[in-house]
C-alpha cells in the first residue's frame, strides 16, 4: 500500500510519494501536515470534539531521512482542548502544530447571513479509500488530471483523495482534510508561470470533519506584496462545506516550479 512514511520503531521514514516539487531531498507539505495530524490525534480527548483549528508552521526544511514526533496537551478543558506537537529530526524541531479541539453542542437559534457558495465537485464517484491521483479545475474548464492544462491565470479547484499517512494503518478524516488542506498554496499561488511562492505555515478552521475519500479545495482569495501571499480557499466535500484553510507564503522566484513538467 502506498503511503507517505513507514513505521520503523519511533521513527517514520519518509517514502518516494513524501517528496517535494520543491526538491526531491525534502518531505512535501501534506506528508508533514498528515504526520503533525496524526500525532494530534493521539491526544484528541473525544468523539464529541471536533478539530476546530489546526495550524502547522512549516518554518525549517523536513528531509528525506527518519523523522520522530511528539506531543503535549496544552488544556484539557470540558468544551476546548488545545495540544501542541513538534515534528523533530536529528533532535531539531523542523515543524510544529498546534491544533484546537472543540466540543459539539446544540445550533443557537436564528438565521445568519452565508455567502452563496458554488463548490465544484467531479462527477466521478471516489472509488478508493485509498488515495487516487488528484484532479484538477481552473476556472470554466472540466476536472482533469493534466498539471499543463491548467497551468493559467484562472481560478483554481483541486479534488483530492489522500493516501494513508502511515503504511498498515488506515486514514482518518481528520489526516485527510489536514494533508488536503495544504493545496491552498497550491491553489491560491498556481499562475501561468507556475507557482513562486512557497507556504511558511498553513491554518485550517474546521465546522466538520469531511464524510468519504474526497476532499475540495477552492481557490477564494490572493493578496501579494513585495514578495509575501496571502492565500485563502474554502474546503469542502461532497455533503458541502468543511471550513476554510489559509496560508502566508514567500517568493521563491528562482526555484519557481513549473508544473507542465509534471
Amino acid at each position: 500500500m502506498l503511503a507517505f512514511f513507514t513505521g520503523e520503531g519511533e521513527h517514520f521514514l519518509p517514502t518516494r510519494v513524501a517528496r517535494s516539487s520543491w526538491s526531491p531531498t525534502q518531505i512535501s507539505g501534506p506528508a508533514i501536515c498528515g504526520l503533525l495530524a496524526r500525532e494530534l490525534e493521539t491526544r484528541a480527548p473525544g468523539v464529541e470534539f471536533v478539530p476546530a483549528r489546526f495550524t502547522v508552521d512549516l518554518f525549517s526544511p523536513v528531509s528525506d531521512e527518519p523523522t520522530t514526533v511528539r506531543s503535549t496537551v496544552v488544556r484539557e478543558g470540558k468544551r476546548i482542548c488545545v495540544v501542541d506537537a513538534e515534528l523533530l529530526q536529528r533532535d531539531e524541531v523542523r515543524s510544529r502544530a498546534t491544533v484546537v479541539y472543540l466540543r459539539t453542542g446544540d445550533v443557537p437559534a436564528g438565521e445568519l447571513w452565508q455567502p452563496g457558495r458554488d463548490l465544484p465537485v467531479p462527477d466521478v464517484p471516489d472509488e478508493s479509500e485509498a488515495g487516487a491521483h488528484p484532479l484538477f479545475k481552473s476556472g470554466d474548464q472540466e476536472w482533469t488530471r493534466n498539471f499543463g492544462a491548467n497551468q493559467t491565470a484562472d481560478r483554481k479547484a483541486i479534488w483530492q483523495n489522500m493516501l494513508p499517512v502511515v503504511a498498515g494503518d488506515p486514514v482518518t478524516p481528520f489526516q485527510r482534510v489536514a494533508m488536503a488542506g495544504d493545496a491552498a498554496s497550491f491553489m491560491s499561488n498556481w499562475g501561468s508561470a507556475g507557482i513562486g511562492y512557497i507556504n511558511s505555515d498553513v491554518t485550517l478552521t474546521l465546522a466538520r470533519l469531511p464524510i468519504g475519500p474526497g476532499i475540495g479545495v477552492l481557490a477564494q482569495d490572493h493578496v501579494a506584496a513585495a514578495g509575501i501571499s496571502v492565500g485563502t480557499v474554502s474546503l469542502y466535500d461532497r455533503s458541502g462545506p468543511l471550513g476554510t484553510a489559509v496560508v502566508t507564503a514567500i517568493s521563491n522566484a528562482r526555484r519557481q516550479v513549473d508544473m507542465t513538467q509534471f
